[in-house]
């Protein structure tokens, strides 16, 4: 029954299906109806063009890089890679001029001594063809690119051997990122899937040998990080290459230094954790 029926009787009978909120009802909806969804924001949105001088042939060029302070980190992995919201910020890291062919991670960019810069006219620059043509966005092939490119200046410079081991560490952390982003329906997909790992472990194993060895040569902090991440970071890097026993003899470094906080001790029980759990599937996959 509606609430006005009766008003017939005081002469009012067109009114008796009202509705008593119904311009409120209205209103509600006009203003549901002005409501326009937000434009998801897209990796493209978070980039801009910066603008870097080449330290070997002096000229100015532009790369696409990360707006800073637009992008949420999530979480890290076990090696230390970090992982953002909406856009793999590594894609963007290595930096190439497109007139000569140079290229670096952008920490080590700018620092370039007179023989290292003729080194790579000699060696990389006579016979540089250019870079492919991009997108709005680096996709995952474009970073590997670019960075492959960054390792192989870095040993035609004689870079440092840290500089040449975190090359190739944030190249495997973009196998990994292709990896994980590869679409399910991809042609060949398991195969492929195998191939960027196989990828990933080769350069995760010359990140191995090149830290090793720098920890004998070379000051800290290293690459930005103090011996104590140092440390730990090859422990890690040892358990995901299969060298177990060398894995535990550096977690045990972290684990028994003074100086750690508790921060990366609680990091390196959880490498620890995951080696004897990797031990455990290797004795098994022995026994089968």
């Amino acid at each position: 029954m509606s609430l006005f029926s009766g008003l017939e009787k005081f002469g009012l009978g067109k009114l008796e299906k009202m509705e008593v909120f119904e311009e409120d009802a209205k209103k509600k909806a006009a203003s549901t109806d002005k409501k326009v969804e937000k434009p998801k924001i897209t990796e493209e949105d978070l980039l801009f063009d910066k603008t870097f001088t080449c330290p070997v042939c002096d000229e100015e060029f532009h790369s696409k890089m990360i707006r800073t302070g637009k992008v949420k980190l999530l979480s890290a992995d076990t090696d230390l890679r970090p992982k953002y919201q909406l856009v793999d910020s590594l894609k963007y890291d290595a930096l190439v001029c497109p007139k000569c062919g140079y290229a670096a991670l952008s920490r080590f960019f700018k620092f370039m001594m007179p023989a290292q810069a003729k080194l790579i006219r000699e060696n990389i620059s006579k016979n540089f063809s250019g870079l492919a043509p991009t997108g709005n966005i680096y996709t995952y092939d474009d970073a590997i690119a670019r960075h492959q490119l960054a390792l192989a200046n870095a040993v035609v410079k004689k870079a440092k051997t840290s500089e040449k081991a975190y090359t190739c560490l944030k190249m495997a952390w973009l196998y990994r990122g292709k990896a994980e982003s590869l679409p399910s329906d991809t042609p060949d997909y398991d195969k492929v899937i195998k191939e960027l790992q196989s990828s990933e472990i080769e350069l995760l194993e010359n990140a191995y040998e090149g830290f090793l060895a720098a920890f004998s040569k070379e000051a800290f902090p290293m690459c930005g990080m103090d011996e104590l991440t140092v440390t730990y970071l090859v422990a890690d890097l040892a358990r995901r290459i299969g060298r177990y026993d060398e894995s535990s003899r550096w977690i045990s470094k972290v684990l028994s230094s003074r100086q750690a906080n508790e921060r990366i001790k609680n990091r390196a029980r959880d490498i620890k954790e995951l080696l004897n759990q990797d031990r455990e599937k290797a004795e098994a996959n022995k026994a089968k």
